[in-house]
Protein backbone atom coordinates (compact mmCIF):
# COMPACT_ATOMS: atom_id res chain seq x y z
CA UNK A 1 0.00 0.00 0.00
CA UNK A 2 1.34 3.43 -0.94
CA UNK A 3 2.02 5.97 1.77
CA UNK A 4 0.76 9.54 1.57
CA UNK A 5 4.33 10.58 0.76
CA UNK A 6 4.03 8.65 -2.52
CA UNK A 7 0.95 10.59 -3.56
CA UNK A 8 1.37 13.81 -5.55
CA UNK A 9 0.18 17.09 -4.07
CA UNK A 10 -2.97 18.47 -5.74
CA UNK A 11 -1.12 21.05 -7.86
CA UNK A 12 1.25 18.39 -9.14
CA UNK A 13 -1.63 15.98 -9.77
CA UNK A 14 -3.67 18.45 -11.84
CA UNK A 15 -0.56 19.76 -13.60
CA UNK A 16 0.25 16.18 -14.57
CA UNK A 17 -3.26 15.83 -15.99
CA UNK A 18 -2.65 18.96 -18.06
CA UNK A 19 0.54 17.36 -19.40
CA UNK A 20 -1.42 14.28 -20.37
CA UNK A 21 -4.12 16.40 -22.04
CA UNK A 22 -1.35 18.13 -24.03
CA UNK A 23 -0.47 14.77 -25.59
CA UNK A 24 -3.67 15.14 -27.70
CA UNK A 25 -2.41 18.42 -29.21
CA UNK A 26 -2.18 18.63 -32.98
CA UNK A 27 0.20 21.62 -32.96
CA UNK A 28 3.58 21.00 -34.56
CA UNK A 29 5.51 23.62 -32.58
CA UNK A 30 4.24 23.41 -28.98
CA UNK A 31 1.92 20.92 -27.30
CA UNK A 32 -0.13 22.65 -24.61
CA UNK A 33 -2.76 21.24 -22.28
CA UNK A 34 -5.14 22.96 -19.86
CA UNK A 35 -7.29 21.60 -17.05
CA UNK A 36 -9.87 23.72 -15.21
CA UNK A 37 -10.48 22.56 -11.65
CA UNK A 38 -12.67 23.60 -8.73
CA UNK A 39 -12.96 21.92 -5.35
CA UNK A 40 -10.48 19.25 -6.50
CA UNK A 41 -12.78 18.27 -9.39
CA UNK A 42 -11.98 18.56 -13.10
CA UNK A 43 -14.46 20.86 -14.82
CA UNK A 44 -13.04 20.99 -18.34
CA UNK A 45 -9.95 20.21 -20.38
CA UNK A 46 -8.46 21.58 -23.56
CA UNK A 47 -5.42 21.22 -25.78
CA UNK A 48 -4.16 23.34 -28.65
CA UNK A 49 -5.24 22.11 -32.01
CA UNK A 50 -7.03 22.88 -35.23
CA UNK A 51 -10.63 24.05 -35.17
CA UNK A 52 -13.05 21.10 -35.14
CA UNK A 53 -13.55 19.80 -38.64
CA UNK A 54 -10.52 21.50 -40.16
CA UNK A 55 -7.37 19.61 -41.13
CA UNK A 56 -4.66 19.16 -38.53
CA UNK A 57 -1.34 20.92 -38.98
CA UNK A 58 0.38 17.54 -39.08
CA UNK A 59 -1.66 16.72 -42.20
CA UNK A 60 -1.43 20.03 -44.08
CA UNK A 61 1.49 21.87 -42.51
CA UNK A 62 1.90 24.73 -40.10
CA UNK A 63 0.76 28.16 -41.29
CA UNK A 64 3.20 29.80 -38.84
CA UNK A 65 6.24 27.74 -39.83
CA UNK A 66 9.40 29.64 -38.97
CA UNK A 67 7.64 32.37 -36.96
CA UNK A 68 9.22 33.04 -33.55
CA UNK A 69 7.33 31.75 -30.52
CA UNK A 70 4.49 34.05 -29.51
CA UNK A 71 4.28 35.79 -32.89
CA UNK A 72 1.98 35.53 -35.93
CA UNK A 73 -0.71 33.89 -33.78
CA UNK A 74 -3.39 35.36 -36.06
CA UNK A 75 -2.08 33.08 -38.82
CA UNK A 76 -2.42 29.90 -36.76
CA UNK A 77 -5.24 27.43 -37.48
CA UNK A 78 -5.15 26.15 -33.88
CA UNK A 79 -7.26 27.17 -30.92
CA UNK A 80 -5.22 27.52 -27.73
CA UNK A 81 -5.65 24.98 -24.93
CA UNK A 82 -7.13 27.48 -22.49
CA UNK A 83 -9.69 28.69 -25.05
CA UNK A 84 -10.64 25.10 -25.83
CA UNK A 85 -11.15 24.36 -22.11
CA UNK A 86 -13.34 27.45 -21.76
CA UNK A 87 -15.30 26.50 -24.89
CA UNK A 88 -15.78 22.95 -23.60
CA UNK A 89 -17.11 24.28 -20.28
CA UNK A 90 -19.47 26.68 -22.08
CA UNK A 91 -20.69 24.00 -24.45
CA UNK A 92 -21.68 21.76 -21.56
CA UNK A 93 -22.98 24.50 -19.25
CA UNK A 94 -20.17 24.33 -16.69
CA UNK A 95 -19.23 27.52 -14.83
CA UNK A 96 -15.52 28.20 -14.35
CA UNK A 97 -16.21 30.87 -11.74
CA UNK A 98 -13.69 30.44 -8.91
CA UNK A 99 -11.75 27.70 -10.73
CA UNK A 100 -8.02 27.12 -11.05
CA UNK A 101 -6.51 26.56 -14.50
CA UNK A 102 -3.52 24.22 -14.73
CA UNK A 103 -1.68 24.89 -17.98
CA UNK A 104 1.51 23.31 -19.27
CA UNK A 105 2.67 26.67 -20.63
CA UNK A 106 2.15 30.23 -19.39
CA UNK A 107 -0.96 31.64 -21.04
CA UNK A 108 -0.66 34.27 -23.75
CA UNK A 109 -2.37 37.58 -23.03
CA UNK A 110 -5.43 36.66 -25.11
CA UNK A 111 -5.98 33.39 -23.23
CA UNK A 112 -5.23 35.04 -19.92
CA UNK A 113 -7.97 37.60 -20.60
CA UNK A 114 -10.39 34.80 -21.56
CA UNK A 115 -9.61 32.94 -18.33
CA UNK A 116 -10.13 36.14 -16.35
CA UNK A 117 -13.48 36.82 -17.99
CA UNK A 118 -14.59 33.21 -17.44
CA UNK A 119 -14.06 33.66 -13.69
CA UNK A 120 -10.90 31.58 -13.25
CA UNK A 121 -9.15 32.90 -10.14
CA UNK A 122 -5.80 31.12 -10.23
CA UNK A 123 -3.48 29.89 -12.97
CA UNK A 124 -0.70 27.36 -12.40
CA UNK A 125 1.75 26.85 -15.27
CA UNK A 126 4.99 25.02 -15.83
CA UNK A 127 6.77 26.40 -18.87
CA UNK A 128 7.41 30.04 -19.73
CA UNK A 129 6.02 31.88 -22.74
CA UNK A 130 7.23 35.14 -24.30
CA UNK A 131 4.21 37.29 -23.43
CA UNK A 132 4.81 39.72 -20.58
CA UNK A 133 1.40 41.38 -20.98
CA UNK A 134 -0.31 38.37 -19.37
CA UNK A 135 1.84 38.69 -16.24
CA UNK A 136 1.36 42.47 -16.19
CA UNK A 137 -2.42 41.97 -16.29
CA UNK A 138 -2.16 39.44 -13.47
CA UNK A 139 -0.30 41.91 -11.26
CA UNK A 140 -2.73 44.73 -12.09
CA UNK A 141 -5.76 42.57 -11.30
CA UNK A 142 -4.28 41.00 -8.16
CA UNK A 143 -4.53 37.52 -9.66
CA UNK A 144 -2.74 34.43 -8.43
CA UNK A 145 -0.47 33.17 -11.19
CA UNK A 146 2.09 30.58 -10.17
CA UNK A 147 4.88 28.79 -11.91
CA UNK A 148 5.12 25.19 -10.73
CA UNK A 149 8.44 23.66 -11.82
CA UNK A 150 7.29 20.22 -10.63
CA UNK A 151 4.44 20.44 -13.14
CA UNK A 152 6.79 20.33 -16.13
CA UNK A 153 6.38 16.70 -17.10
CA UNK A 154 5.96 14.90 -20.37
CA UNK A 155 2.84 12.83 -20.94
CA UNK A 156 5.03 9.72 -21.09
CA UNK A 157 6.27 10.50 -17.56
CA UNK A 158 2.69 10.81 -16.35
CA UNK A 159 1.85 7.32 -17.58
CA UNK A 160 4.78 5.63 -15.81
Amino acid sequence: MASNRDRPEWDEYFSSLASFVASRSTCLSRKVGAVAVKDKRVLATGYNGAVSGSPHCGDVGCLRKGAPSGTALHQCRAVHAEANAIAQAARFGVSLDGATAYVTCQSCAACFKLLMQAGVERIVWAEGYPDSLALTLARECGWTVERNEMAKREASDVLQ
